[in-house]
């Protein structure tokens, strides 16, 4: 499948007639640059790296990852957002960067809605409910009652500030009336370590995270976070079946373009994308990975977005949560 662009396309997407003249051409003719707002390994990065293996497969340029990590993905959303609207620069936008940054940030260089062009969501990252082995709750009800019985003195280890695990717990906390003593660590992994050394005993942990410890018996899963089981762990229920209704809180990543990228592009991209999402091969490299394919129109992840927005917003208003002081 070709796309080509032409002249009136062009003008109407918005384009300055040097650019139009320029993309006279089947897109890609030229690498597609694809911006992760992450550092390499990140959970992001791995997954979107899977993809833009495959698009080099498919296009007849290869497509490439730029990793432009630091400063909560700001410099790299703002990047994606300036870059010129032709095809030839893509961005991934997160749970963070998209859904959360807005809220938590007072000064920010970015309009969600109205710099980016939405293309398709890639992943699903659960989260999972963790407590050590020796903790008396079996199940996400009991944890509650324990919450409820001694408010603000059980301790829960957090990655980090409006990070995804930290806006989850305090979306439960919102929806339940209870509240955790919540203890700050520098990352995933010195959080994990304390959980198994029996400093803290709760934590929100990613489902790939937690998996090993799970699966050894160090620690048990109360509830998932996602509105449906992880495929992972289908025997865990999520947060919503455990009677917490409308509860929906996950880490994510998809594909954005600036705005004004021609239609064309656009959805060329969305359709070689969802079609790699749909491969069985990469669905069951997604569940290896902790994550889950996520395909979707681009009206779709348009309308995702904005509500993750919306609820996160009033997340952060509730529990005052700023990474700027």
């Amino acid at each position: 499948m070709t796309t080509t662009l032409n002249r009136r396309a062009l003008m109407a997407a918005g384009l300055s007639a040097p650019i139009a003249a320029a993309a006279q051409e089947v897109w890609p003719a030229r690498p597609v640059r694809v911006i992760v707002p992450f550092p390499p390994g990140q959970a992001a990065d791995i997954f979107t790296r899977v993809v833009v293996d495959e698009l080099s497969r498919r296009w007849a340029a290869r497509a490439f990852v730029e990793n432009r990590g630091g400063a909560a993905g700001v410099p790299a959303m703002e990047a994606g957002a300036r870059a010129a609207p032709d095809g030839y620069t893509l961005c991934v936008g997160s749970s963070g960067t998209l859904g959360v940054n807005p809220s938590v940030l007072r000064q920010i260089p970015y309009d969600v809605e109205k710099d980016f062009a939405f293309l398709t969501n890639i992943a699903v990252f659960p989260l999972v409910i963790v407590v050590r082995a020796d903790f008396p709750a079996r199940d996400l009800h009991g944890l509650l009652t324990a919450l409820r019985a001694r408010p603000g003195q059980i301790a829960l280890g957090l990655p980090g500030v409006a990070t995804s695990q930290h806006m989850a717990a305090e979306l439960l906390m919102h929806r339940t009336g209870t509240r955790f003593n919540t203890v700050g660590y520098r990352g995933s992994g010195p959080a994990q370590a304390d959980l198994l050394a029996g400093v803290v005993p709760v934590m929100f942990d990613t489902v790939a995270s937690a998996l090993p410890h799970i699966r050894s018996g160090a620690l048990r899963a109360l509830a998932v976070t996602t509105t449906a089981r992880a495929p992972q762990l289908p025997d865990v229920p999520t947060v919503a079946e455990s009677g917490v209704t409308d509860f929906a809180a996950f880490g994510w990543s998809g594909l954005v373009a600036p705005a004004g990228t021609p239609a064309p592009v656009l959805e060329r991209i969305n359709a070689d994308v969802t079609a790699i999402l749909r491969q069985e091969r990469t669905v069951s490299q997604f569940v290896e990975l902790g994550g889950t394919a996520d395909p979707m129109t681009p009206a779709g992840f348009e309308a995702f977005v904005k509500a993750e927005v919306a609820k996160w917003r009033e997340v952060a208003r509730v529990a005052d949560v700023r990474l700027d002081g």
